[in-house]
């Protein structure tokens, strides 16, 4: 590997035209950590975020973008385990993704699901980790209870639905417009256009009037409101964005006569040693749930890593369908 690497960083806080390419050092790995020569790099909405100020990176991690890749590991930090060298592993990173190499604690990573491609690949830790934590740990969902996921169409969505079917659940999802529904549809889901529908009517005329035992908010803001409305009693929600907004008014007499639970997380700033422990879950509890015939991821486009600003405007038009992943095509740094 080579001692200099493309990577994509900010010239400033801003639109997605400050997204630049330039020369870095190759990164070494760290006792426990490894060097991966990056094939791909899933694009996602804590990206987009701090590139334009509305959630800075923690301090001390690097300033390149990017929070999940998929790539061969070509070396080796003191104390791994020589056999991960040379395999080809997806990697939750805490930043430096969207480069030609990037390091990665050894147990933040995990082998590609056979028969995915590298692409699929780089597009599931951010959400494995986030759907495993959130969905079946934080909000303890169960086979044949019944989920609603707010973002349906999302990178999360439609990861999250496929995993919450193969755990045995019924899943309602909303998605904005006709088109998303009618694909989220063809993915075996109640699909509810929130643009044109009334969600809470439509979630207790599809649930016989019982409501939800879930709800995965990926939009935040008051939507939360409709949500407390169409929850059964005992209900878990998670919320997980706030795209729609950060603040909402509550109403905490419904909350206590439901008996309700309000959760949420992020990811990015949670210690190692709970990143490594969120690794296993999913290890033991979602990878064999997911291969070509199982549970796959859904990309909505590739880009090579030189468009990086027409990836993130695709993101942040809300026009995509599933993830968006950047692409090296393998190249060695």
């Amino acid at each position: 590997m080579n001692t200099m690497m493309k990577a994509v960083i900010a010239t400033a806080t801003g639109g997605p035209d400050v997204l630049t390419l330039v020369d870095r050092p190759v990164p070494a790995p760290a006792a426990g950590e490894v060097l991966i020569r990056v094939g791909a790099a899933g694009v996602n909405r804590p990206d987009v975020m701090q590139r334009s100020g509305a959630l800075p990176a923690p301090a001390g991690v690097s300033d390149i973008f990017g929070l999940e890749v998929c790539g061969v590991v070509e070396a080796l930090g003191d104390g791994v385990d020589p056999a991960l060298h040379g395999t080809t592993v997806m990697a939750l990173t805490k930043a430096g993704g969207y480069a030609e190499a990037v390091t990665a604690p050894a147990d933040h990573c995990l082998p590609l699901p056979e028969g995915l491609d590298i692409a699929e690949g780089a597009v599931l830790p951010e959400g494995l980790f986030t759907i495993w934590h959130n969905l079946f740990e934080r909000g303890a969902l169960k086979p044949g209870e019944r989920l609603l996921i707010e973002g349906g169409a999302s990178g999360i969505g439609t990861l999250a639905l496929q995993l919450a079917q193969a755990w045995g659940a019924s899943v309602i999802v909303t998605a904005g417009g006709p088109e998303k529904c009618a694909r989220l549809e063809k993915m075996g889901v109640a699909a509810i256009d929130y643009r044109s529908a009334d969600v809470t009517a439509e979630v207790l005329r599809l649930t016989d009037g019982a409501g939800v035992d879930v709800v995965l908010d990926i939009l935040g803001g008051d939507a939360i409101n409709r949500h407390l409305a169409c929850m059964a009693y005992g209900g878990r929600h998670v919320g997980l964005s706030f795209m729609s907004g950060m603040m909402a008014p509550v109403d905490l007499g419904l909350l206590m006569r439901k008996g309700l639970w309000l959760t949420s997380s992020t990811l990015r700033p949670r210690s190692d040693a709970e990143k490594a422990a969120m690794a296993e879950g999913v290890r033991r509890d979602l990878l064999p749930l997911i291969g070509p015939e199982k549970v796959r991821p859904v990309l909505s486009r590739r880009f090579p890593l030189c468009d990086v600003a027409e990836a993130h405007a695709l993101l942040e038009s809300g026009e995509n369908f599933g993830k968006i992943v950047l692409e090296l095509n393998g190249k060695a740094a």
